[in-house]
């Protein structure tokens, strides 16, 4: 079966076993960085296919990319923040498009510890299980019998071509028509799960950048989701496995992966800069690149900043891990500084791409060549909510001793 030329890779009844997992985890970073080999060299089929091809989506999967944050109790890594957000930007150097699917797929699958375990491990267990869901509460699903009958459309659901499960964001209605209200009086709402094959997927990713995504529009009518393939994602009290990684909110995985995006996309592009700069002297120049006293202050300038950005994120992830680990408890404070590092890491991040294409000259124009792309791609990551520069007010609002504007993304 394809859609849309790029086969569908099916659940595999295999299961890693614990013990594989145990050994593997301390290798994530090691097993990122051979992948990302093969996908710096796929990494126009990627943009071209608007997908991942099926030979380096199983590159992934052999490397066990996708289950950095299951549990352990399914065969998962149960991995700690600062070496996800190391591998995204791992991958991010080589390919965004694939570390923009690593980094939505795996916050997505973190909702495996919300399930029953036997439930968990018939959906989460086969070697290349991949859940995708698209923004917001965009559907309705009303009670019956031993679960809910779902309908709604959901858009940008990133990885949704080569996921084997969808999500669908729904506000709760009783059987008799009238909302289901939580424990705040507002009308509630859950995250129902359900074979890809299920939906009615549209194919409307024709972007700029980040195409390799193929970040789909889907929508079910109808669909009876048993309950027990249902949870509310935002219920941390309701998470069944207990550890450090489960204590941690999506936002908080998402904003570190996607920040860890940006810090790759830079890190491969001042590489190839530097690659540029060894050989290129630029038209009616008097010396090379490299012998360019002006270039030479700008590259210098550039990595700086990236080091910065990257050492801020790197150092904010670590001591939320560390007090989590610790047995702390999540504080407003630790939501913020994550924010602000992640914020700035993509704000900064898609500046220096800018400077960097500009310093490459009339280089960077080429499709051969990857400026052009890790331009576009960084464009389209800082459109993301992740790298809302709103987010800065929230910060602020918070530095000065103000009740933050929001909560939804801290």
């Amino acid at each position: 079966m394809s859609y849309n030329g790029t086969p569908i890779m099916h659940a595999e009844p295999s299961v890693i076993s614990q013990a594989a997992t145990t050994s593997g985890q301390a290798g994530a970073l090691e097993r990122a960085r051979r992948v990302a080999e093969k996908l710096r060299a796929g990494t126009r089929r990627i943009e071209d296919e608007r997908a991942l091809p099926p030979d380096l989506l199983e590159a992934m999967h052999e490397a066990r990319l996708f289950r950095l944050l299951l549990p352990t109790s399914i065969g998962g890594d149960e991995t700690d923040l600062l070496t996800f957000v190391q591998v995204t930007e791992t991958i991010a150097a080589a390919d965004a498009s694939a570390a923009w699917c690593l980094g939505q797929g795996s916050g997505c699958s973190m909702t495996a510890s919300f399930l029953k375990p036997d439930v968990a491990q018939r959906l989460f267990g086969p070697r290349n299980a991949v859940l995708a869901w698209g923004a917001g509460v965009q559907g309705t699903a009303t009670a019956v019998d031993g679960g809910y009958r779902v309908s709604g459309q959901w858009s940008f659901a990133s990885g949704s071509r080569h996921a084997t499960m969808l999500g669908a964001h729904c506000k709760i209605v009783e059987a008799n028509g009238q909302p289901r209200l939580n424990a705040a009086g507002k009308q509630a709402d859950c995250t129902a799960l359900f074979p890809r094959a299920k939906a009615k997927v549209r194919d409307v990713w024709d972007v700029m950048g980040l195409r390799g995504t193929g970040s789909d529009t889907y929508e079910v009518t109808d669909l009876v989701v048993p309950a027990d393939e249902t949870l509310d994602r935002e219920g941390m009290d309701k998470v069944v496995v207990k550890s450090t990684l489960f204590r941690l909110p999506t936002t908080i995985i998402y904003a570190g992966g996607f920040g860890g995006v940006m810090l790759g996309i830079v890190r491969g592009t001042l590489s190839d800069l530097r690659a540029i700069a060894m050989t290129k002297t630029q038209r009616g120049a008097s010396s090379s690149m490299r012998e360019s006293q002006v270039f030479q202050s700008d590259l210098a300038k550039m990595e700086a900043r990236f080091r910065a950005a990257r050492a801020l994120l790197h150092t904010t992830v670590s001591d939320v891990w560390t007090d989590m680990h610790a047995g702390r408890a999540l504080t407003l404070d630790h939501r913020i500084n994550v924010r602000l590092a992640s914020t700035h890491a993509i704000n900064e991040g898609v500046d220096i791409v800018a400077e960097a294409y500009r310093a490459a000259g009339s280089n960077a124009i080429f499709r051969q060549l990857p400026f052009e792309q890790r331009l576009r791609d960084a464009h389209s990551v800082s459109q993301q909510v992740q790298g809302r520069p709103t987010h800065y007010m929230t910060v602020g609002r918070h530095l000065l001793d103000l009740a933050p504007d929001t909560m939804m993304f801290l």
